[in-house]
């Protein structure tokens, strides 16, 4: 049972390996909560990050991501609440007070809880349906008849891609900690990096609002 050839595992993990170092809006979550907390806030929202990646694969073993594919009603309905968040995450930033007086460093003093980053991250995962479509076209690829229950397959890759994440992902928060860091002493390079990263989740909000399935 859950057994695969050598060329099976090859070509997953070098995907999953790709999936994971790809831009969007969880691995912008992770470094910009990053660059605004330091190391703590970009762990906590990579945990966030994984929590809502393990609820899609859930759901795809279990069937239920078909219907975000199949029903345009549901695709929609989160697709718009999830822009809606992230345009919202965007604007919290953009309005923080602070400017080149107010802020001078690029790590934000008053740093949320961990359990706050943890929460927003977790939903930004969750309330991206084209995830969901995705975990449900790609996981099937990989299901090979008589390896063992299809549920049990797809349950098994889509927890390696997000063990696959936790190896890849620890390293760009440490490094992206360790910039910030060093960065912290100029003021208006802060203020700038603050309001581009503001800028990039209404931009990511916008763009997964006007996405198609």
């Amino acid at each position: 049972m859950l057994t695969y050839s050598l060329a099976h595992w090859m070509a997953f993990l070098s995907t999953a390996v790709l999936l994971n170092l790809s831009p969007g809006p969880d691995m912008a979550f992770i470094l910009g909560q990053t660059a605004r907390h330091g190391r703590r806030g970009g762990v906590a929202a990579m945990f966030g990050v994984w929590s809502g990646a393990a609820m899609h694969v859930a759901m795809a073993a279990l069937g239920l991501s078909a219907v975000l594919a199949t029903s345009a009603l549901a695709f929609s309905l989160v697709k718009w609440v999830g822009a809606a968040y992230l345009v919202w995450l965007g604007l919290q930033i953009l309005w923080r007070r602070g400017g080149d007086e107010g802020a001078p460093d690029v790590t934000v003093p008053n740093t949320p809880r961990p359990g706050a980053i943890f929460r927003q991250g977790m939903l930004v995962s969750v309330l991206n349906p084209k995830v969901a479509v995705f975990f449900l076209a790609f996981l099937p690829q990989f299901v090979v008849p008589g390896a063992g229950p299809a549920a049990l397959q797809l349950a098994l890759h889509g927890g390696l891609i997000i063990l696959v994440a936790a190896l890849v992902e620890p390293p760009l928060v440490f490094i992206g900690a360790r910039l910030a860091n060093a960065l912290s002493d100029h003021r208006r390079l802060g203020t700038w990096l603050e309001k581009g990263l503001g800028g990039l989740f209404v931009t990511l909000g916008v763009k997964l609002a006007f996405s198609e399935r």
